[in-house]
Protein backbone atom coordinates (compact mmCIF):
# COMPACT_ATOMS: atom_id res chain seq x y z
CA UNK A 1 0.00 0.00 0.00
CA UNK A 2 1.38 3.87 -1.11
CA UNK A 3 2.39 6.05 1.39
CA UNK A 4 -0.10 8.92 -0.54
CA UNK A 5 -2.79 6.60 -0.85
CA UNK A 6 -2.45 6.58 3.20
CA UNK A 7 -1.92 10.16 3.50
CA UNK A 8 -5.46 10.51 1.44
CA UNK A 9 -7.42 8.01 3.49
CA UNK A 10 -6.53 9.58 6.70
CA UNK A 11 -7.17 12.84 5.15
CA UNK A 12 -10.79 11.65 4.30
CA UNK A 13 -11.39 10.12 7.85
CA UNK A 14 -9.49 12.83 9.97
CA UNK A 15 -10.24 15.91 7.77
CA UNK A 16 -6.34 17.29 7.82
CA UNK A 17 -3.55 15.70 7.33
CA UNK A 18 -0.06 17.26 7.93
CA UNK A 19 3.46 16.48 5.57
CA UNK A 20 6.54 17.33 6.99
CA UNK A 21 8.49 20.49 5.90
CA UNK A 22 5.86 20.99 3.16
CA UNK A 23 2.58 21.86 4.68
CA UNK A 24 -1.09 20.80 5.67
CA UNK A 25 -4.36 20.08 3.81
CA UNK A 26 -7.97 20.70 5.18
CA UNK A 27 -10.62 19.18 3.71
CA UNK A 28 -14.22 20.83 3.24
CA UNK A 29 -16.77 19.40 6.77
CA UNK A 30 -19.18 19.33 3.68
CA UNK A 31 -17.25 16.67 1.31
CA UNK A 32 -19.06 13.90 0.50
CA UNK A 33 -16.90 10.57 0.79
CA UNK A 34 -16.97 8.26 -1.48
CA UNK A 35 -18.86 4.99 -0.76
CA UNK A 36 -17.62 1.76 -0.82
CA UNK A 37 -19.10 0.38 -4.65
CA UNK A 38 -17.82 3.26 -6.14
CA UNK A 39 -14.39 3.26 -7.47
CA UNK A 40 -13.87 7.23 -7.06
CA UNK A 41 -16.97 9.82 -7.88
CA UNK A 42 -15.69 13.74 -8.81
CA UNK A 43 -14.39 16.32 -6.49
CA UNK A 44 -16.59 19.63 -5.72
CA UNK A 45 -14.42 23.33 -6.00
CA UNK A 46 -12.35 23.98 -2.68
CA UNK A 47 -13.17 20.71 -1.23
CA UNK A 48 -9.44 20.41 -0.54
CA UNK A 49 -7.40 23.95 1.19
CA UNK A 50 -3.82 23.62 1.09
CA UNK A 51 -1.41 26.11 3.55
CA UNK A 52 2.01 26.26 2.77
CA UNK A 53 4.51 25.67 6.01
CA UNK A 54 8.53 24.35 5.34
CA UNK A 55 8.50 24.18 9.03
CA UNK A 56 5.80 21.84 9.24
CA UNK A 57 6.10 19.02 11.30
CA UNK A 58 5.83 15.22 11.66
CA UNK A 59 1.88 14.09 12.24
CA UNK A 60 1.63 11.61 14.73
CA UNK A 61 -1.86 10.90 13.56
CA UNK A 62 -1.05 9.97 10.57
CA UNK A 63 2.02 7.71 11.42
CA UNK A 64 -0.41 6.02 13.64
CA UNK A 65 -2.87 5.37 10.70
CA UNK A 66 0.23 4.25 8.82
CA UNK A 67 1.08 1.44 11.43
CA UNK A 68 -2.42 0.61 11.85
CA UNK A 69 -2.68 0.04 8.20
CA UNK A 70 0.63 -1.62 7.09
CA UNK A 71 1.38 -3.51 10.83
CA UNK A 72 5.07 -1.74 10.68
CA UNK A 73 6.86 -0.89 13.74
CA UNK A 74 6.49 2.91 14.42
CA UNK A 75 10.26 3.99 13.39
CA UNK A 76 9.67 2.04 9.87
CA UNK A 77 6.39 3.96 9.48
CA UNK A 78 7.69 7.62 10.43
CA UNK A 79 10.95 6.84 8.40
CA UNK A 80 8.93 5.87 5.25
CA UNK A 81 6.63 8.90 5.53
CA UNK A 82 10.12 11.44 5.72
CA UNK A 83 11.40 9.80 2.73
CA UNK A 84 8.01 10.59 0.99
CA UNK A 85 8.63 14.27 2.33
CA UNK A 86 11.93 14.52 1.04
CA UNK A 87 10.62 12.37 -2.73
CA UNK A 88 8.48 15.58 -2.63
CA UNK A 89 10.43 18.49 -1.69
CA UNK A 90 13.25 17.09 -4.44
CA UNK A 91 11.03 17.14 -7.49
CA UNK A 92 9.52 20.68 -6.43
CA UNK A 93 12.99 21.95 -6.22
CA UNK A 94 13.75 21.34 -9.68
CA UNK A 95 10.65 22.90 -11.30
CA UNK A 96 8.80 19.26 -11.37
CA UNK A 97 5.26 19.07 -10.51
CA UNK A 98 4.09 16.55 -7.92
CA UNK A 99 0.99 14.41 -8.18
CA UNK A 100 -0.74 13.53 -4.95
CA UNK A 101 -3.06 10.68 -6.40
CA UNK A 102 -6.67 11.34 -4.67
CA UNK A 103 -6.11 14.89 -4.10
CA UNK A 104 -4.57 17.28 -6.80
CA UNK A 105 -0.60 18.55 -7.81
CA UNK A 106 1.78 20.53 -5.59
CA UNK A 107 4.26 22.83 -7.94
CA UNK A 108 6.49 25.87 -6.50
CA UNK A 109 6.14 29.05 -7.33
CA UNK A 110 8.74 32.10 -8.62
CA UNK A 111 9.03 32.69 -5.00
CA UNK A 112 9.71 29.44 -4.08
CA UNK A 113 6.68 28.48 -2.01
CA UNK A 114 4.76 25.63 -2.71
CA UNK A 115 1.02 25.78 -4.61
CA UNK A 116 -1.78 23.00 -4.30
CA UNK A 117 -4.26 22.34 -7.23
CA UNK A 118 -6.87 20.65 -6.34
CA UNK A 119 -7.91 17.32 -8.38
CA UNK A 120 -11.23 16.77 -10.32
CA UNK A 121 -11.86 12.96 -8.18
CA UNK A 122 -11.85 11.33 -5.23
CA UNK A 123 -10.21 7.84 -4.91
CA UNK A 124 -12.53 4.72 -3.19
CA UNK A 125 -11.89 4.17 0.33
CA UNK A 126 -8.85 1.52 0.86
CA UNK A 127 -9.56 -1.57 1.68
CA UNK A 128 -9.44 -3.00 5.42
CA UNK A 129 -6.27 -3.24 7.43
CA UNK A 130 -4.98 -7.29 7.23
CA UNK A 131 -6.05 -9.56 10.23
CA UNK A 132 -3.62 -10.18 12.25
CA UNK A 133 -3.63 -14.20 13.40
CA UNK A 134 -4.64 -15.05 16.31
CA UNK A 135 -3.65 -18.50 17.90
CA UNK A 136 -6.03 -20.90 19.80
CA UNK A 137 -5.90 -20.41 23.38
CA UNK A 138 -6.26 -24.20 24.03
CA UNK A 139 -4.37 -25.08 20.93
CA UNK A 140 -1.78 -27.95 22.45
CA UNK A 141 1.76 -27.91 21.67
CA UNK A 142 3.13 -31.12 20.52
CA UNK A 143 6.77 -31.66 20.40
CA UNK A 144 6.74 -35.27 18.62
CA UNK A 145 7.33 -35.57 15.55
CA UNK A 146 5.79 -37.41 12.43
CA UNK A 147 7.17 -40.98 12.09
CA UNK A 148 9.08 -41.44 9.15
CA UNK A 149 7.25 -44.47 6.11
CA UNK A 150 9.39 -47.26 5.00
CA UNK A 151 10.00 -45.29 2.12
CA UNK A 152 11.48 -42.53 3.40
CA UNK A 153 13.70 -44.62 5.36
CA UNK A 154 15.41 -46.31 2.37
CA UNK A 155 15.81 -42.81 0.98
CA UNK A 156 17.23 -41.65 3.85
CA UNK A 157 19.55 -44.99 3.54
CA UNK A 158 20.44 -44.61 0.18
CA UNK A 159 21.69 -40.68 0.43
CA UNK A 160 24.04 -41.52 2.97
CA UNK A 161 25.47 -44.80 1.64
CA UNK A 162 25.78 -42.62 -1.63
CA UNK A 163 27.90 -39.52 0.70
CA UNK A 164 30.25 -42.39 2.19
CA UNK A 165 31.31 -43.76 -0.63
CA UNK A 166 32.01 -40.23 -2.58
CA UNK A 167 34.18 -39.51 0.78
CA UNK A 168 35.48 -42.88 0.27
CA UNK A 169 36.88 -42.39 -3.49
CA UNK A 170 38.11 -38.86 -2.72
CA UNK A 171 40.55 -39.69 -0.01
CA UNK A 172 41.88 -42.41 -2.30
CA UNK A 173 42.29 -40.16 -4.98
CA UNK A 174 44.00 -37.88 -2.40
CA UNK A 175 46.57 -40.47 -1.16
CA UNK A 176 47.13 -41.80 -4.80
CA UNK A 177 47.97 -38.66 -5.94
CA UNK A 178 50.14 -37.28 -3.55
CA UNK A 179 52.13 -40.78 -3.36
CA UNK A 180 52.49 -40.58 -6.89
CA UNK A 181 54.30 -36.71 -6.41
CA UNK A 182 56.64 -38.04 -3.58
CA UNK A 183 57.58 -40.94 -5.79
CA UNK A 184 57.90 -38.71 -8.47
CA UNK A 185 60.27 -36.15 -6.80
CA UNK A 186 62.30 -39.39 -5.08
CA UNK A 187 62.84 -40.51 -8.18
CA UNK A 188 64.26 -37.27 -10.01
CA UNK A 189 66.30 -36.90 -7.10
CA UNK A 190 68.31 -39.98 -7.15
CA UNK A 191 68.70 -39.94 -10.92
CA UNK A 192 70.50 -36.76 -10.92
CA UNK A 193 71.39 -35.38 -7.36
CA UNK A 194 73.75 -32.79 -8.97
CA UNK A 195 71.13 -31.22 -10.81
CA UNK A 196 69.99 -29.90 -7.38
CA UNK A 197 72.95 -28.26 -6.38
CA UNK A 198 73.21 -24.53 -6.20
CA UNK A 199 75.55 -22.61 -8.03
CA UNK A 200 77.35 -19.64 -5.55
CA UNK A 201 76.17 -17.18 -8.52
CA UNK A 202 72.59 -17.47 -7.63
CA UNK A 203 72.72 -16.92 -4.05
CA UNK A 204 69.94 -14.01 -3.94
CA UNK A 205 71.36 -10.64 -3.06
CA UNK A 206 68.80 -8.35 -0.57
CA UNK A 207 67.57 -5.60 -2.65
CA UNK A 208 68.11 -2.21 -1.56
CA UNK A 209 65.18 -0.40 -0.45
CA UNK A 210 63.73 1.80 -3.19
CA UNK A 211 61.38 4.28 -1.37
CA UNK A 212 61.87 7.05 -3.69
CA UNK A 213 59.96 5.51 -6.14
CA UNK A 214 57.32 3.89 -4.18
CA UNK A 215 56.39 7.78 -3.04
CA UNK A 216 56.79 8.96 -5.84
CA UNK A 217 54.51 6.19 -7.85
CA UNK A 218 51.77 6.99 -4.61
CA UNK A 219 51.79 10.09 -5.23
CA UNK A 220 51.08 9.71 -8.97
CA UNK A 221 48.56 7.54 -8.68
CA UNK A 222 46.45 9.00 -5.85
CA UNK A 223 43.82 11.18 -5.80
CA UNK A 224 41.08 13.26 -4.04
CA UNK A 225 37.60 12.88 -4.35
CA UNK A 226 34.50 12.78 -2.54
CA UNK A 227 32.18 10.42 -2.68
CA UNK A 228 28.60 11.78 -1.83
CA UNK A 229 26.32 9.73 0.29
CA UNK A 230 22.89 11.83 0.03
CA UNK A 231 21.69 14.99 -1.06
CA UNK A 232 18.89 17.07 0.93
CA UNK A 233 16.86 19.63 0.06
CA UNK A 234 17.13 22.15 2.98
CA UNK A 235 20.19 22.98 5.27
CA UNK A 236 17.85 21.46 8.16
CA UNK A 237 17.37 18.35 7.11
CA UNK A 238 20.77 18.19 5.77
CA UNK A 239 22.35 19.05 9.34
CA UNK A 240 19.99 16.55 10.99
CA UNK A 241 21.71 13.79 9.15
CA UNK A 242 25.00 15.15 9.33
CA UNK A 243 24.90 14.43 12.90
CA UNK A 244 23.20 11.08 12.61
CA UNK A 245 25.41 9.84 9.93
CA UNK A 246 28.67 11.24 11.67
CA UNK A 247 27.88 9.46 14.92
CA UNK A 248 28.79 6.03 13.29
CA UNK A 249 32.39 7.16 13.83
CA UNK A 250 33.21 8.49 10.18
CA UNK A 251 34.65 11.64 9.10
CA UNK A 252 32.05 13.13 6.83
CA UNK A 253 31.43 16.75 5.04
CA UNK A 254 28.70 19.04 4.35
CA UNK A 255 28.70 21.58 1.74
CA UNK A 256 25.95 23.08 -0.94
CA UNK A 257 25.00 21.79 -4.00
CA UNK A 258 22.88 24.28 -5.17
CA UNK A 259 20.59 27.43 -2.94
CA UNK A 260 18.59 24.72 -1.96
CA UNK A 261 19.85 21.28 -1.91
CA UNK A 262 23.03 20.59 0.39
CA UNK A 263 25.03 17.19 0.03
CA UNK A 264 26.75 14.95 3.14
CA UNK A 265 29.92 13.35 1.37
CA UNK A 266 33.14 11.68 2.98
CA UNK A 267 36.58 12.77 1.42
CA UNK A 268 38.87 10.34 0.00
CA UNK A 269 42.60 10.40 -0.78
CA UNK A 270 43.46 7.07 -2.72
CA UNK A 271 44.30 5.63 -6.73
CA UNK A 272 41.86 5.91 -9.00
CA UNK A 273 41.32 2.15 -8.85
CA UNK A 274 39.84 2.39 -5.29
CA UNK A 275 36.86 4.78 -6.25
CA UNK A 276 33.95 2.55 -7.61
CA UNK A 277 34.77 -0.30 -4.27
CA UNK A 278 35.01 2.62 -1.69
CA UNK A 279 31.29 3.85 -3.77
CA UNK A 280 30.07 0.19 -3.49
CA UNK A 281 31.50 -0.30 0.63
CA UNK A 282 29.46 3.34 1.32
CA UNK A 283 26.31 2.14 -0.53
CA UNK A 284 26.32 -0.99 1.26
CA UNK A 285 26.81 0.65 4.78
CA UNK A 286 25.00 3.74 4.37
CA UNK A 287 22.29 2.64 1.28
CA UNK A 288 20.90 4.84 -0.92
CA UNK A 289 22.63 5.66 -4.59
CA UNK A 290 25.90 7.11 -3.04
CA UNK A 291 28.09 8.51 -5.93
CA UNK A 292 31.87 9.97 -6.85
CA UNK A 293 32.40 13.65 -7.20
CA UNK A 294 36.22 14.67 -8.57
CA UNK A 295 37.40 17.43 -6.71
Amino acid sequence: MKIEQLIVQHLYNNKKVSIQDIGSFTLSPDMPLPLDNEKEMSMPENAVTFQYNKKALQDDELIDFIVSQTRKIKPLATSDLESYSILAKQFLNIGKPFPIEGLGVLLKNQAGEYEFTQGTHINAKLDAAPAQHKEKADEAISFSTKALSPRDNRKWIYIFLLLFVVAIVAVLYYFLTQGNKDNTVEKLVQSNPDSISIPKDSIIQPLKPAADTTTASLKTDSTTFNIVIKEYPSKEAADRAFIKLSSYGHKLVIYPKDSFTYKIAMPFTSPLSDTLRARDSLKIFFGGRPYIEMK
